[in-house]
Order: C-alpha cells, then sequence, then structure tokens
C-alpha cells in the first residue's frame, strides 16, 4: 500500500461529499474558498502529514516560503504556551485536556497554509479531517458524526440536513494500513500508526527540521 492508496481514500471521501452535497438541493455552503473552519491548530495524522511534505515540495518557492514562515509564527505561538512540546510535535505528548487548551486559545489563528485570498495553498492535498467538516455522517454501524460547520447555522435548511451515509467502517480498515505505511516511513515503526500533529508542525518538520524546535 502507498500513499496513492491515501490519495485515493481520500478522493472516495470527496465523491461522497459531492454526492451528498448535491443530493441537499444547494443547501450546504462548502466550498474551495470558505475558511470558515480553517482556524485554530487541529490535530492530523501521520498520512496528512506526508501528503502536506509532498503538497510543498510541488509548490512554487516563494508560496512555500510565506507558507514555511506563517507555520514558523503559529508553532511559536503554540511553544510559548506548551513550552515542554518538541518535534516530532505528537499529540499525545500533551494529552487531551492540554491540546485542547491550545487550540481553544488560538482558535482564531488561520491555517498557515491559507493565502491572502484565503484559498488553502494545497486544497487537493488537504488533510483527511478537513474533507469531513461540512456534512454529518451515518455508518452502516450505526455511527453518526454531527456536522462540524462552525457557521451552520447562517443558513437556513443547512444545520437541519439529515447525516448522509458513508461506509466509514470499511473506509477506517484501509486508512489503518495507510497509516501504519506512513508511520513506517516517517519513523521506521508501523506501530506509530495513531502518530498525530498539527498542520503547523507537519510543515516545520517537513521543510526545516532544524528550525522546528524555534
Amino acid at each position: 500500500m502507498t500513499a496513492h492508496t491515501y490519495r485515493d481514500l481520500l478522493t472516495r471521501l470527496d465523491a461522497w461529499f459531492a454526492a451528498a452535497r448535491r443530493d441537499a438541493g444547494g443547501l450546504v455552503p462548502c466550498r474551495e474558498g470558505c475558511t470558515a473552519c480553517c482556524h485554530g491548530p487541529f490535530d492530523i495524522s501521520v498520512a496528512d502529514a506526508e501528503l502536506i511534505g509532498e503538497a510543498l515540495d510541488r509548490m512554487p518557492a516563494a508560496d512555500r516560503e510565506r507558507a514555511t514562515e506563517r507555520a514558523q509564527a503559529l508553532l511559536a505561538r503554540m511553544r510559548a504556551l506548551e513550552p515542554t512540546w518538541s518535534s516530532p510535535y505528537a499529540v499525545d505528548a500533551l494529552g487531551e485536556d492540554r491540546f485542547d487548551r491550545l487550540t481553544d486559545a488560538l482558535a482564531a489563528e488561520p491555517c498557515p497554509l491559507l493565502d491572502e485570498a484565503g484559498r488553502c495553498g494545497i486544497y487537493a492535498d488537504r488533510p483527511l479531517v478537513c474533507r469531513m467538516i461540512g456534512l454529518g455522517m451515518r455508518t452502516p454501524a450505526g455511527r453518526t458524526i454531527e456536522n462540524a460547520c462552525p457557521i451552520q447555522e447562517r443558513f437556513p435548511g443547512y444545520a437541519s440536513l439529515p447525516p448522509a451515509t458513508f461506509e466509514l467502517e470499511a473506509f477506517e480498515e484501509v486508512e489503518l494500513a495507510c497509516l501504519r505505511e506512513a508511520a513506517a516511513r516517517r519513523f521506521g515503526d508501523p506501530e506509530r500508526w495513531g502518530f498525530e500533529t498539527t498542520i503547523a508542525a507537519a510543515i516545520l518538520t517537513s521543510r526545516h527540521p532544524e528550525r522546528s524546535e524555534g
């Protein structure tokens, strides 16, 4: 299994979102350029961090440098709140409560990958969580994941949309294999598949490992 497989997995998620959005008859406002959910640090997987690194490699040099500078500034703010947090900036090194306090304190900070016009610089390679926000999800096993869009109440009918069915359990089986392979590539240990970090940390540890401590 390769990074290409993880991209295929994300494409499957995108297809579900697109179909559910069509079925909703124009009630879902999510689109490229909307940045309502693109603020504050949040956790991303080891596979997402890998895709971010690959996307940065394809960026024009000036855009890549701007994203790196923004990531450096945001990571410095995170380190000011959590001085002992260090590379590779694993979320579980802080624990849930401390990470929640960190994200709450920096909830208004824009993602370092947004450009001046509010567009995502790596939209095709954005993390999995970015693709799930905007619709509720119902799975064959009976799980329900609520729509996490922070502005859904602003749009008539949007917040009351029923969750759309998605075969999440089957999706997660393939995702786990992808995470294990990404962890093996990054850490030499597939058992670190549960590693999570933030976008800013992923940018810095990908581009300038020697600067990721500052």
